[in-house]
């Protein structure tokens, strides 16, 4: 702990900033990774039970998502099932439509996380400009050995350690960013994939003279 003080006193003005970016992105990392945990263990298994339990009733499989509503697709499944005995034209346009608006909640945070792998390296480069500021300020030639030699050393140092730092923040924030677009394109995948499922199921419901609201 006592040396991560030094080295964080050793960075520089820019090492606030950058603590600060740490921060945030921590919060937000944590934030989607229970989101991500919470649809990817238990989404799957709520949409194929929805699908099978819709064929046979409708209203049940009405009331299950309902009780699963904090997942995306139950609640873009929700905003079909819940129009009035609509045609097969006008469902799909609601699974579009909700799929649209939950894109979104989907990709929650993304520019922060890009702002944050932008920003951090140049507030590291920053941090090396005054350094080497620094240290060229208090160089002075034929006292290279002298008096000033600790202040030209102190600049040095605090190039490298913000340097360093603004890569870290950057490299383990876009770690973490690419595993959520990942895991973005894929549900949009199983969206696409289970809304396509639905809008089958029903529109054969609906040539056979069913209504979706029904028992």
């Amino acid at each position: 702990m006592e040396v991560a003080s030094r080295l964080f006193a050793a960075g520089g003005v820019v090492m606030w900033p950058l603590l600060g970016f740490s921060i945030l992105a921590l919060a937000l990392v944590l934030e989607r990774l229970v989101f991500w945990i919470r649809v990817s263990t238990r989404q799957p298994e709520i949409v194929q039970e929805t699908l099978s339990l819709y064929q046979r009733s409708p209203r049940s499989a009405m009331i299950l998502l309902k009780q699963n509503s904090h997942l995306p697709l139950a609640r873009i499944f929700l905003s079909a099932l819940e129009l009035d005995d609509p045609n097969p034209e006008e469902f799909r346009l609601a699974l579009e439509t909700a799929a649209q608006a939950e894109l979104p909640l989907i990709k929650r945070f993304n520019t922060v996380f890009e702002t944050i792998i932008s920003l951090s390296p140049l507030l590291g480069l920053l941090g090396t400009v005054l350094g080497l500021i620094t240290s060229l300020a208090n160089l002075r030639l034929g006292d290279l050995g002298g008096t000033q030699s600790a202040a030209v050393t102190a600049g040095i140092g605090e190039a490298l350690i913000s340097t360093a730092a603004g890569l870290v923040v950057a490299m383990v924030t876009l770690l973490f960013a690419n595993t959520f677009r990942g895991l973005y394109q894929r549900q949009i995948a199983l969206i696409q994939e289970y809304g396509g499922q639905l809008e089958l199921i029903y529109r054969h419901r609906y040539e056979k003279g069913g209504s979706h609201a029904a028992q």
